[in-house]
């Protein structure tokens, strides 16, 4: 009989085989012990600062004892910056990111500009502290910004995401390797390729694909010939990845077979492969009798960015459905085409308020000011799923008017406007660095997540913008 162990099975074993934790405190108190010994030079009878104790602790890593010293500190002792430093690192690496937060608070006062190299590990540290979090809502947030960031710094936690009881986790956790250059060497993400859920099959088959990984190229041509819906439709787009060009044509048929998933799944795939060929099909897709595949073949015109989806996205604002025509308002936008302002214009009348803040992006990527006007009157409305489709419009501009309002959402009542709100700071300027610092406070841990992830774009875009001058 084979006894199988589990993840949590596999974390215990490693803890009781090998706990580098334990050696590095042991190594941590021996240090301890030599530097505050009496020494016998010329210097005898002196002791060491707490600055140079705490520093030859985190060298050796035994962050706890730094810790220690900095709770053992009296109520008025006045601490260097430099102990301040390394005490709010020594939280990081334990994960204790709120007493981290405390500190920086002390070392950053109100008007002094931020310092990226502390406030980029407690970004990333507020993420990452939550990827065992016991409840699966928020894992998934943390992953789905680890998928976002795509750190190659964050493989052994990407890596243990492939373990999670959760199907997204995992499948995000996939989706995170690829995004970190990380699939081509990862044995873990060609194991997911058999996971027992289709989503994370699907999530691994993509990054794999992505990352031109001829070595699994037999294991997706089995899945294409032996499934079918989306699964297959994903298996064909990382064929084609790996050089089989006629796999766009097994994709392209896909598009008009009777199970909708699958056709959505095509669409989604010819909206991202953007071949000059399949844009026809998406074109007739927005006449489909299902209404969800109509609203997918709305949102891959715009995925496909190209002048001939005007003419089908225009049929698409008229759906009487709304999920379509706001799909079809913001993929206008996203074509940057300033003609189709009258067609956007006509929606911002639309019934739906959803569609209406909608048809406000996509005025905004457009260019358009009047459509802030539209935007801010919707992020003051009393239903808080309107406030936050108005946040995910703001989020489109990068001017101060635009800030303005995001910071308020930030402060909303309900967290679903807090969350699209942080979300839609990361693309605004780096003057939203401060307001996102405050955010990094909020009581909902998905808000805390989503801004930590806006604030880790904000600096790595200030970081590349400095390197490139």
């Amino acid at each position: 009989m084979v006894t199988r162990f589990d993840a949590a099975d596999r974390h215990l074993i490693r803890d009781l085989v090998f706990n580098p934790t334990t050696i590095v405190r042991v190594i941590g108190a021996l240090i301890l012990l030599l530097i505050t010994a009496p020494l016998s030079t010329a210097s005898a009878g002196t002791t060491p600062t707490v600055e140079s104790k705490a520093e030859a602790l985190f060298k050796a890593g035994d962050y706890p004892e730094v810790i220690s010293l900095y709770r053992s500190l009296p109520p008025d002792a006045t601490a260097s910056k430099e102990f301040l430093r390394l005490s709010l690192l020594s939280y990081v690496r334990l994960g204790q990111t709120d007493e981290a937060l405390a500190i920086y608070t002390k070392l950053t006062q109100p008007g002094q500009p931020h310092d990226p190299s502390l406030l980029r590990p407690l970004a990333l540290g507020v993420i990452t502290s939550h990827v065992r979090d016991r409840k699966e809502h928020v894992r998934i947030a943390a992953y789905s910004a680890l998928a976002e960031l795509g750190l190659p710094e964050t493989a052994a936690i990407l890596e243990d995401g492939l373990l999670d009881t959760s199907v997204v986790v995992r499948a995000r956790a996939a989706e995170a390797i690829g995004k970190a250059g990380l699939a081509a060497k990862s044995g873990a993400l060609r194991r997911a390729l058999r996971d027992e859920m289709p989503t994370v099959r699907i999530a691994a088959m993509t990054a794999l694909g992505e990352a031109n990984a001829i070595d699994v190229r037999q294991r997706l041509l089995d899945v294409a010939r032996t499934e079918d819906g989306p699964e297959a439709i994903f298996a064909y787009a990382a064929l084609f990845k790996l050089g089989l060009s006629e796999k766009l044509d097994d994709i392209t048929s896909a598009a008009t077979l009777p199970d909708p998933e699958t056709r959505m799944a095509a669409l989604g795939v010819l909206g991202r492969l953007k071949r000059p060929a399949s844009l026809a099909v998406l074109a007739q897709a927005v006449y489909d009798p299902d209404p969800s595949v109509r609203a997918f073949a709305a949102g891959a015109l715009g995925e496909f960015g190209s002048p001939g989806g005007v003419a089908p996205l225009t049929h698409a604002i008229g759906d009487e459905m709304a999920m379509v025509r706001g799909m079809a308002a913001a993929s206008l936008g996203k074509l940057g085409i300033k003609e189709n302002r009258p067609l956007l214009l006509a929606l911002t009348r639309d019934p739906n308020l959803h569609v209406r803040a909608s048809a406000a992006e996509g005025l905004i990527r457009l260019g358009d000011p009047s459509a802030l006007t539209l935007a801010s009157e919707l992020a003051r409305h009393s239903d808080p799923s309107v406030r936050a489709v108005a946040a995910q419009a703001l989020s489109a501009s990068p001017n101060n008017e635009a800030l303005a309002v995001l910071q308020t959402l930030l402060q909303d009542q309900q967290p679903l406007p807090r969350l699209m709100a942080a979300k839609g700071l990361r693309k605004s300027s780096d003057s939203a660095i401060p307001v996102l610092v405050k955010g990094l406070h909020d009581s909902d841990e998905a808000v805390r997540i989503a801004t930590a992830n806006s604030l880790l774009q904000q600096l790595t875009r200030l970081s590349s913008s400095k390197r490139r001058r």
